[in-house]
């Protein structure tokens, strides 16, 4: 799931950022399902499969040769904490896609981490122009708390669809539920539409 928990909303903040029900925090709140997990880089790989060209492994020192990118957004936890003005970097979720040589057929991505975790996107949501596979923040590589050594970044949809530890991409002509949407959360999550859990419901 998304990070977590205790946020305060200074009055100066415009609204037009922030999703109904969400509170601004200036710290960086932490909540994860089971203990923070620690990927040695030299272990890491990201798997590339499913209705792709050619099933690939990329290794970190393959992973750091991709095009980098840099991106500022607000981020928004499905816990009603929003953080606004974050910086990240590294590799865009197109050209991951890009590589992979994606299938006509593939309509949606289930990005996976380590640990068992997985999360379900439209294909078109991980090929927005802001999402990214990121190994930085704040110009410091990513912590494990933080889903280090490389963590997806959705920022249109809440926070737990940006999985952390992530190992791989698995790509679909069919959706289907993640970790988190297996146990009631909305398929897509979008914060501005409050879908936070399946059927639509805000919470």
């Amino acid at each position: 799931m998304g990070d977590g928990n205790g946020p305060s909303a200074p009055g100066h903040i415009s609204r037009e950022r922030v999703p109904p029900e969400q509170r601004v925090t200036g710290g960086f709140p932490v909540l994860h399902y089971g203990p923070v997990l620690h990927v040695d880089q030299d272990q890491w790989r990201f798997r590339l499969h499913g209705l792709v060209a050619k099933e690939q492994e990329i290794t970190w020192e393959q992973f750091q040769a991709l095009p980098r990118a840099k991106v500022e957004c607000d981020i928004h936890c499905v816990t009603h904490w929003s953080k606004l003005g974050t910086h990240w970097e590294g590799v865009l979720g197109k050209t991951v896609v890009k590589l992979a040589r994606t299938d006509a057929a593939a309509r949606f991505a289930i990005v996976q981490g380590y640990g068992g975790f997985d999360t379900n996107l439209r294909l078109g949501d991980l090929t927005a122009d802001n999402v990214l596979f990121a190994d930085t923040f704040e110009a410091q590589p990513l912590t494990a708390e933080h889903g280090g050594p490389v963590r997806l970044v959705v920022p249109h949809l809440y926070f737990w669809k940006s999985a952390k530890w992530v190992s791989g991409v698995e790509f679909t002509a069919a959706d289907r539920p993640g970790f988190w949407e297996k146990a009631g959360y909305h398929m897509r999550g979008d914060p501005w539409k409050e879908e936070r859990y399946s059927g639509g419901q805000g919470g």
